[in-house]
């Protein structure tokens, strides 16, 4: 086995579609909501309000600044998917041209990066999730099996005379910060 898709053991009984290639010539396999979910729109709540104070050139206080950043915080939409692949090989996550052009959703980390040692790690399996942000003015429903991401499996090029990092991987998102 070089590379794939599987479905993590704890949604094994949830009808989970591995990613596939949608054209013959296509580069990326389109990732799929795991379940239904409601992405807020950005323009909602207090965001707003500190955009006016901003405008006005007010000054704005902590708890401005506080609700408006959680306002602006991208949510994570699970796939229920896992992904295998060659030790110097990475899975890179795109939005889908349709994202923010017809749902005006976006990745707001631009490229999702999913390493092979992510597979299988001992806090979530492995399940990949796709960080969304909606900047359209309503909320929008993602419903179990829409199409929300590619990805993309690329070798990388390590530098000269690198000192191997002897951190394991323990978990996702900001697992290996210091």
């Amino acid at each position: 086995m070089k590379r794939g898709f599987q479905v993590v053991s704890f949604k094994a009984d949830q009808k989970i579609n591995l990613p596939q290639r949608q054209t013959q010539q296509a580069a990326g396999y389109d990732l799929e909501a795991a379940e239904d979910f409601v992405l807020p729109s950005i323009w909602k709540g207090n965001f707003l309000k500190t955009l006016w104070k901003i405008h006005q050139q007010k000054e704005l206080t902590n708890d401005d600044i506080i609700q408006a950043d959680q306002v602006l915080k991208p949510y994570l939409v699970p796939t229920g998917i896992k992904a295998y692949m060659q030790a110097d090989e990475v899975l890179m996550l795109f939005n889908r041209s349709s994202g923010p052009l017809k749902r005006r959703l976006i990745l707001p980390n631009s490229v999702g990066i999913i390493d092979a040692d992510y597979y299988n790690n001992p806090q979530n399996e492995g399940e990949i999730f796709v960080q969304l942000l909606n900047y359209g003015l309503t909320d929008y429903h993602i419903k179990k099996g829409e199409r929300i991401a590619q990805g993309i499996f690329m070798p990388y090029l390590t530098a000269d005379e690198e000192l191997q990092p002897s951190q394991k991987r323990q978990g996702g998102f900001g697992s290996t910060k210091k």
